[in-house]
């Protein structure tokens, strides 16, 4: 387990190599990229199944940081009737963790993303909005928080994965986020799961993780270069 500092409270982070490496680093010399996982409100309630994802991600060859990013609120899991009052924390502890990602040893700082679930998309997107080493973003399930909304900033590629019948957070999410990126002209792909809800299951669940590996390809390994320019 590692850790970094934010708010002045210790936010723990569980770091999943790159297929090859180590926790400091691939042990050849090369950077590889990385990316940041965000759970959502359920927070470490269903720990293992975001640690099953971050082990599939970092088999493909990118380095994992697993943020709790609730112990900057000391919480398990989302309380409800504090998460306005608390998102701004947990965005800024999510923006602090990009910038300590990008300094940990064997990672490439031009080559960083965020995968967020549900709420953790929804920091994806708040934190991305500053932070332009965030050079992808992977949406599960995430909304489109309202200052976004209205300020509509300029997004990294994004591919947006929903299900069609989510209950939690509807699928009109989706839409306008991909409403957003088209304005923008920004690089990005949707999948809508049709009769899934706010968890995809089956060959719905097979699919979206090969799309994720697919897109961490094509915005984090060989058009690295492309997206930097495209951000400028």
């Amino acid at each position: 387990m590692q850790s970094l500092m934010s708010g002045g409270r210790r936010i723990e982070v569980e770091w999943f190599a790159a297929s090859g490496g180590s926790a400091k680093g691939n042990g050849n010399g090369t950077s590889r990229p990385a990316v940041h996982l965000l759970h959502g409100a359920d927070g470490l309630t269903f720990a293992d199944g975001y640690r099953l994802a971050a082990r599939t991600i970092a088999a493909s060859g990118y380095h994992v940081a697993f943020v709790h990013y609730l112990d900057r609120t000391g919480d398990r899991r989302v309380a409800y009737t504090r998460l306005r009052q608390d998102f701004p924390l947990w965005a800024e502890t999510v923006h602090d963790a990009v910038a300590w990602l990008a300094d940990q040893p064997g990672t490439d700082a031009q080559r960083l993303g965020i995968v967020g679930i549900s709420l953790g998309a929804a920091l994806a997107f708040t934190t991305a909005a500053a932070e332009p080493r965030v050079r992808a973003i992977l949406d599960y399930f995430g909304p489109l928080p309202d200052e976004l909304a209205r300020e509509r900033p300029r997004l990294p590629p994004t591919l947006i994965l929903h299900g069609s019948a989510d209950p939690i957070v509807p699928v009109s999410h989706a839409r306008a986020l991909e409403r957003l990126l088209q304005e923008q002209g920004t690089a990005h792909q949707i999948r809508i799961y049709e009769g899934q809800g706010h968890r995809l299951t089956g060959l719905a669940q097979l699919d979206a993780a090969a799309r994720v590996g697919r897109f961490l390809g094509q915005h984090l390994q060989t058009a690295a270069a492309e997206t930097s320019s495209a951000r400028a």
